[in-house]
């Protein structure tokens, strides 16, 4: 009878800390799946923020904006005729 319980007493015991397992890897799966799901939000995030960047690269880099730039904060000109001088070789 005392073998019995003890085999008994032992089975208990195994299918506890099988449950608790079970809990446990469930638990952690669960925290992994979160942490997946927030990594995608932010790689989503990222992804739309360098499709704006290279967006407003783009934009910045249009002819019209480079020579509007030049002419108002370099104070830049087109020289005149007279002034282009031609190197012939």
């Amino acid at each position: 009878m005392s073998g019995k319980l003890l085999f008994i007493a032992i089975l208990i015991i195994v299918i506890f800390v099988s449950a608790i397992s079970v809990i446990y890897v469930k638990h952690y799966n669960r925290k992994l799946f979160v942490e997946l799901q927030q990594q995608e939000k932010q790689r989503d995030q990222m992804d739309v923020e360098w499709g704006q960047l290279q967006l407003e690269q783009n934009t910045w880099a249009t002819h019209a904006i480079i020579e509007r730039t030049a002419r108002e904060k370099l104070q830049m000109i087109t020289p005149s005729g007279d002034d282009i001088i031609y190197i012939r070789q």
